[in-house]
């Protein structure tokens, strides 16, 4: 599939790459506050519960973009260059900002508030990392 380098999840973060493997964005919820962050940690950042006993959700993956560059050189191996990253604000979880790759390419035209969807890179058979793709006007 791929050369990258791949994700190492955790005891804490397993939850999250299974379900990416599947192509379902699932983000982890507090359980003490219902609040959706990420990445999880060993305490809510919004409660500081120290025990969030995070629940992994199925959320939408739309948003739009916030800002974006493009990445003309790599410092690891495995990715080829140019690509363009994008910052993206959920729109069920506002507060929540994910940065992937869009893979629409990196000469993509722009614009901040770009609707995006979630897509998903198959790094190897059981890995993937969630990507954006563009979903129309915004």
């Amino acid at each position: 599939m791929t050369n990258r380098p791949l994700p190492v999840p955790d005891e804490t973060s397993a939850p999250y790459w299974a379900a990416c493997a599947e192509h379902v964005l699932k983000l982890p919820r507090c359980s003490s506050c219902g609040e959706f962050t990420l990445p999880p940690d060993v305490t809510c950042p919004h409660c500081q519960s120290p025990e969030p006993d995070f629940t992994f959700e199925p959320v939408s993956g739309r948003g739009k973009v916030r800002t974006w560059t493009v990445i003309r050189h790599s410092f690891l191996s495995g990715f080829e260059v140019p690509f363009l990253l994008v910052d993206v604000e959920l729109d069920d979880q506002p507060h929540i900002r994910m940065v992937g790759r869009l893979v629409d390419g990196p000469e993509t035209p722009l614009r901040i508030g770009d609707r995006v969807a979630v897509a998903f890179e198959d790094l190897s058979s059981d890995i993937a990392v969630p990507a954006f793709t563009l979903a129309g006007a915004s």
